[in-house]
């Protein structure tokens, strides 16, 4: 049933969404902490042990799922090996420009810049099938974008915000709202864990150029069993295969709003494990994206996007 398929897209795409909203926790906590050197881990140690040790992850799922089977794994061409690569680099891209923007404005900000994959995904939904969004999407969008600021006590933030910071975090988002085109449209025909993988070693080119151009002090190598695993986890292994499993399924307009979960995730992590006070209105935020969310699921499952 048409209905069933999209819904199982859309739990994939919140599974996908809920890892990545984790993700920002395991980060701040990676960078508060001191390394064996005395340093504070910098964000190309902490990105390239994400890619170096995610990567070695989806290789071993790959090895996994041709051992259990066989032949019966569709192979990547080398077409979609260079395509997926390709625009795995916004993979990488995306996790600079943002741990990058978070340098210069708050993390509350910083999320609400990045779920600007919202209108980007429909508007760029829009472009594709040359053809206005529908009405419930239109509405969803708007109250997802409400919602965010709540969420991120916006209207309650009284910081001048760093331009550097503002063009970093809309850069993110555009990132991201790539990456989420590819796994919607590229190479579809072959396993998650394969895609996954190819745009990981897209991103890791990426990511590796980075790390030698901006890291002046030495490599502080524990970063990799301190806090590589946890951030590869749910940075680089299950947020990639989710999203590449449910995107096909829900369309890139109705998967970018369904990645909306990842902001309350994100603020019920800094709540829970960052002490970080979470007032009245930002629950009213986390509300109002959760009932966007219920209703588009509603409205696919009978049929009336």
């Amino acid at each position: 049933m048409f209905g069933n398929k999209v819904l199982k897209g859309v739990f994939l795409v919140g599974l996908g969404a809920t890892s990545y909203g984790m993700l920002a926790t395991f980060v701040k906590l990676a960078y508060s902490d001191i390394s064996s050197q005395g340093l504070h881990y910098t964000p190309a140690e902490v990105i390239t042990a994400q890619f170096l040790i995610g990567i070695l992850f989806v290789l071993a799922i790959n090895g996994f799922q041709k051992y259990r089977k066989g032949a019966v794994v569709l192979k990547a061409t080398s077409t979609d090996i260079k395509k997926l690569m390709l625009v795995g680099t916004s993979t990488g891209l995306t996790s600079i420009f943002y741990y990058l923007a978070v340098k210069y404005i708050p993390v509350s900000i910083g999320i609400v810049l990045l779920m600007q994959t919202v209108w980007m995904g429909v508007f760029l939904e829009m472009l594709l099938e040359k053809k206005l969004p529908s009405r419930i999407k239109i509405i969803a969008v708007f109250i997802v974008l409400i919602g965010t600021a709540l969420a991120t006590n916006l209207f309650y933030t009284k910081i001048a915000l760093d331009w550097k910071g503002i063009v970093l975090g809309l850069l993110a988002a555009a990132s991201f709202t790539t990456t989420m085109f590819a796994a919607n449209k590229i190479a579809t025909s072959i396993s998650s864990a394969q895609r996954s993988l190819y745009m990981l070693l897209g991103g890791a080119v990426i990511v590796f150029f980075f790390a030698l151009i901006t890291q002046h002090t030495p490599f502080n190598y524990d970063i990799f069993y301190k806090w590589g695993v946890l951030i590869a986890l749910f940075g680089t292994v299950i947020p990639p295969i989710l999203l590449n499993a449910g995107f096909p399924l829900t369309g890139i307009g109705l998967g970018s709003i369904v990645a909306a979960l990842e902001l309350p995730v994100s603020v019920l992590m800094a709540f829970f494990f960052l002490q970080e006070v979470v007032v009245f209105s930002q629950w009213i935020g986390i509300l109002l994206i959760i009932l966007a969310v219920v209703i588009m699921n509603i409205r696919v499952k009978n049929n009336f996007l």
